[in-house]
């Protein structure tokens, strides 16, 4: 019989030895890493059972909000939980608000839900924080989320100043100093607001922040782009389900 030599020997050790390894139920460089445990490794379910309001801003309508909808229910939402609620938007954001009340206590009546959130975008800022302030809306509001909110004003509604809601909307005006004077996000609520720089209608863009509320910088989106946005979105679900 032909004797294999030493160094063919070794070089056949040697494969062995790696084919080993591979195959081995862990690899050297996985045990060198103990293995996560598995409650790390699990996802904390979202808490989707509160109803969401949804406010459209300045000429907007419910239609607004159906790739919202669609980013909520994807997020583990029912479609019996989804409302939108529509004001008239060259009339007095007042009156919005009384009709965001009514709307919401018909929704806590309709769903058995001690609070809802409220989704509003642009001028629905204006009047989801006009209920919250000075209705006292918070108390049935758990979380506020306002993406592109006109929360402190936009010089914008210069444009549009025959209409009472582009005057009140106006920086400086006496139904954005009601809004903004004191404390901007009362009660238990959790607030938190989108904004970006490519806004492009409130200005300033910075109009949209609030004290006291977690104020995300988006790194560039237009104003209507953020009803299409599924990403700022699932950003929002996520906040409203924390």
């Amino acid at each position: 019989m032909r004797r294999r030599s030493p160094r063919r020997l070794l070089g056949i050790l040697a494969a062995v030895t790696v084919a080993f390894t591979l195959f081995s139920p862990a690899s050297a460089a996985g045990a060198a890493e103990p293995a996560a445990p598995a409650t790390t490794a699990a996802v904390q379910p979202l808490s989707t059972s509160t109803p969401v309001v949804f406010v459209h801003g300045y000429t907007g309508s419910a239609s607004n909000w159906v790739t919202a909808m669609s980013v909520f229910r994807l997020n583990g939402w029912s479609s019996s939980n989804l409302f939108a609620y529509e004001y008239n938007s060259y009339g007095n954001n007042i009156t919005n608000a009384q009709g965001l009340a009514t709307f919401v206590n018909d929704v806590k009546s309709r769903t058995g839900a001690s609070k809802v959130a409220i989704v509003n975008h642009s001028m629905g800022g204006l009047v989801s924080q006009y209920y919250l302030k000075v209705l006292g809306g918070n108390t049935s509001v758990s979380h506020l989320a306002s993406i592109a909110g006109a929360n402190h004003g936009t010089t914008y509604a210069g444009a549009c100043l025959i209409y009472t809601t582009c005057q009140q909307m106006y920086p400086g005006s006496s139904f954005i100093s009601q809004i903004t004077s004191g404390d901007e996000t009362p009660g238990d609520t959790k607030y938190a607001t989108w904004y970006s720089a490519c806004d492009g209608i409130i200005l300033p863009y910075t109009s949209t922040r609030m004290d006291g509320a977690t104020n995300n910088n988006v790194i560039c989106q237009t104003h209507i782009g953020y009803l299409a946005d599924t990403v700022v979105l699932g950003q929002v679900a996520r906040f409203i389900a924390s």
